[in-house]
Order: C-alpha cells, then sequence, then structure tokens
C-alpha cells in the first residue's frame, strides 16, 4: 500500500496531516445540541479518481444528512502508521481511520478502534464476502469494515504473447506455476525476460504466494506464535529462484525494483510479463505509448490460488463520541453502489458481491480475471501473529531480499526468518 506515497503532492499531504493531526479537540466527533454532529473521516485515496469518488459520496451524504457532517481529511501511506500511532496517544485521532488489515490487530490490543460487532448492519454482513470479515475479526470481536481488496496476478506484453504462440489463461482454467515456469522460457530470447519479479521490500508479497502451496510461516501453541520454514514455505521461492538462475527467464536487474519501475522495460519488450497486483492495471493504462496492447493473467495455482485477503478498511475510533452516527456514515459510504465507485477509482476488487456486479466495474478492461481473484482470497496465519510487523520489517524484508540477490541460501534464509525472527516473536508472546 505504501506505493502510493509518492503519488499524492506534498503539499495535500502536509494540509491532510495537520487536520488529522488536530482531530477535534478533547476527543474525536463534535455537536450536539447546539449544531450538527461533525465527525472526521481521514482517506488514504491517493489516485485522482478515487479522492474524487470519496469526496463525491461525502459530499452527497453531507447534504442527505444536515445533522450529521463529515469532514474529509486526506492521509498519506508513507507516513500514515506514525501519524496514527501519535493521533491514538494524544487523543485526536480522526472518528473514521481508512487503513488496511494488517494493522489491526495492535490497534486493537491497544483499544484504540472500537468493536463494531453490533453496529455492523445485517445486509452489510451478508454483503461483503467471508474472507474479508474474516481479515478485521480478533476474538469473535469486528474492528473496522472492509471495502478493497487486491491480488496477485500476471501482466502481460500481448504482442509478445501472439508471436509466440502463447494464449492467455481463462480465470477459471489457470497456468500452474510449472506451466508458468515453462511459458516464460518460452518468451526468452537475446532481447527479452519471460517475466520480471520486482521484489523490492518482498515480504508480504512472498507470504501471499507460498499460501498456494500450503506455506503458512508461523504457527500458534498456547497462544505464542513462532515462526516456520518448511517445505510448503520454500516452493514459492525456489521457483523463482530457479527462474531468475538457472532458467535465466526472469530478469535480475528487476529484483531491488517497486511499484512502477519496471513500467519503462515492460513497455519496451524487455520483460514479457510482469506479476503484481490487480491494482497495476490502472498504472498500466495511464503511462502505457501509444498502440501497446496488454493482457492481464489470472493468479497462478500451485495446490491451489489462495492468497491472503488484506483488505483496505475503515475503522471507528475507540475515542470517538459518536459511533452510530459513524457506523451510519459507514453504512453509506460503503455500500454497495458507492464500493463500485470507490474500487473503480483504485483500480481494485470491491468486498462487496453486489458492488462486484455492478457496471462501473464490469466494463473495466479484464475485469472478469480481477472478479474471480476475490474468490480465492482468504485469512493467512501471518495476520494473526503479533509482531508481525517487527518480523517483516527487521528480519524478512532484508533476508529475503538477500536471498534473490543470491548472497545467501534458502536454508540461511529459513534460519534467519526463524531463529532471528522468533527472537522478536518471543517479545510479543509474554
Amino acid at each position: 500500500m505504501r506505493r502510493a506515497a509518492t503519488i499524492v503532492s506534498a503539499a495535500v499531504v502536509s494540509a491532510g496531516l495537520v487536520l488529522a493531526g488536530c482531530g477535534s479537540g478533547d476527543g474525536a466527533g463534535t455537536g450536539g445540541d447546539d449544531g450538527p454532529v461533525t465527525l472526521t473521516f481521514q482517506s488514504l485515496a491517493f489516485q485522482p479518481e478515487s479522492i474524487a469518488a470519496n469526496q463525491q459520496i461525502i459530499e452527497q451524504w453531507n447534504a442527505d444528512n444536515p445533522d450529521i457532517q463529515v469532514e474529509y481529511l486526506q492521509g498519506d501511506w508513507a507516513s500514515v502508521q506514525d501519524q496514527l500511532v501519535t493521533a491514538f496517544e494524544g487523543g485526536t485521532a480522526p472518528d473514521l481511520v481508512h487503513y488496511e488489515s494488517s494493522y489491526l490487530q495492535d490497534f486493537a490490543d491497544r483499544g484504540w478502534i472500537l468493536d463494531i460487532t453490533d453496529l455492523v448492519p445485517e445486509a452489510m454482513t451478508d454483503d461483503i464476502l467471508d474472507g474479508a470479515w474474516e481479515a478485521v475479526t480478533f476474538d469473535d470481536a469486528v474492528y473496522a469494515v472492509p471495502f478493497l481488496l487486491d491480488a496477485q496476478v500476471i501482466f502481460a506484453n500481448k504482442a509478445l504473447l501472439d508471436a509466440a504462440g502463447v494464449e492467455v489463461p481463462a480465470p477459471d482454467d489457470p497456468w500452474s506455476w510449472d506451466e508458468f515456469a515453462e511459458v516464460s522460457k518460452q518468451l526468452t530470447d537475446a532481447d527479452t525476460f519471460g517475466v520480471a519479479w520486482t521484489l523490492k521490500d518482498p515480504a508480504n508479497r512472498m507470504l501471499n504466494l507460498a499460501l498456494n502451496f500450503g506455506g503458512g510461516f508461523f504457527e500458534e501453541s498456547d497462544g505464542a506464535s513462532s515462526a516456520i520454514f518448511g517445505d510448503p514455505e520454500k516452493e514459492a521461492f525456489q521457483r523463482i529462484y530457479d527462474q531468475l538462475y538457472v532458467d535465466k527467464s526472469a530478469a535480475t536487474d528487476a529484483i531491488g525494483m517497486g511499484g512502477s519501475d519496471p513500467l519503462p522495460g515492460f513497455f519496451a519488450g524487455q520483460y514479457a510479463m510482469l506479476p503484481k497486483g490487480i491494482w497495476f492495471r490502472q498504472q498500466i493504462i495511464d503511462q502505457a505509448p501509444e498502440g501497446f496492447e496488454w493482457v492481464t493473467i489470472p493468479a497462478l495455482a500451485g495446490d491451489s490460488q489462495a492468497q491472503a485477503a488484506a483488505p483496505q478498511t475503515v475503522s471507528v475510533a475507540a475515542e470517538s463520541e459518536h459511533p452510530e452516527e459513524a457506523m451510519a456514515f459507514l453504512e453509506y459510504m460503503l455500500n454497495p453502489e458507492n464500493q463500485a465507485l470507490l474500487a473503480k477509482g483504485d483500480w481494485m476488487i470491491p468486498a462487496s458481491s453486489a458492488a462486484a456486479e455492478d457496471p462501473v466495474l464490469t466494463e473495466t478492461p479484464d475485469w472478469p480475471v480481477a472478479a474471480a481473484s476475490g474468490t480465492f482470497l482468504e485469512q493467512a496465519p501471518f495476520q494473526r501473529v503479533r509482531g508481525y510487523e517487527e518480523w517483516k520489517n527487521k528480519v524478512a524484508n532484508p533476508s529475503i531480499e538477500e536471498f534473490f540477490a543470491n548472497a545467501i541460501s534458502l536454508d540461511e534464509l529459513g534460519t534467519r526468518l526463524t531463529e532471528d525472527g522468533n527472537e522478536i516473536l518471543e517479545r510479543y508472546n509474554r
């Protein structure tokens, strides 16, 4: 999600964070007998279409609900973690907090966000995918409404596929990892690599892909989590390593790339295929040269296509003075029609089943692949691990980067993830 950091202008971010830091004075939410209730909503939308969709929804709500007014605050993915911690600790948090599910466990443990189990209307519960709800539920308590989902798919240069006679698989008949490896070799020649794996800060991505083979990376005993690294966890690592250094069908110069870094090479035919999140469709459309044709290849299948459901979410701050009014706005903001608008703005998958059928989405490029991607998202073990973020940032990301740079072996990677990683997790297990 921190891919968004470079897109939001510094001026907008600065203004938004000043507002968010000010909050509502002594506790979130204002209003009472002297006027309407005013709620603050901090959004992390960063693409212009997404920001416009958020503001359009708020403007319509405010027009229709003079007694409950919502103020839009602009946040920034790059700094939101520190900003929110400061705001929560200082009692100046927004009433409504846009973030992602992987951080909610910590916020819930600290008492910063509200258990909204009894506030969520039944229609919303039934409409949103079960896997999305699982990602925001801890100890049977719901701490956010999930609304946008991502999944790893593969983008390909259509001209190169056509020249090689490669057919794009249908969503209900995806390539296996073995088939993908063979196609990557077939598309590799003196001028082109079959695939470019961009592996900057790769931990979340690799843990997602490992689910294809049943890799969980963590096990729990008596309420304590520990890191593991067995054959299921190794599988995706070994396959990508083999593409880089055995088949040489993957470009080693792309390893340190992130975000839109590989697009010039993709457009120039240097890389035939580019594994990325489904949201990356928008980046390709915005930056592709005239006449460039591309296709979206469904997520690969190992033992399954399983990936982690790590939705974007909206939570209600525990300090909010108006949780019922906040939930009323959320019910409106994240109804199927509005979820479709928000999903289109970010080129992602709505958590709402009804929104996924909205024409505003079904008419977007390669929507059948995007829609199918929402069906195999599930709760992953790492989403329940206290201390995961520190494990990821201090151990997993740097060690995985070294492995893919061919600087350490797969066994050494496993030793670091488990031995070094468990030293961190032990502090959280006490």
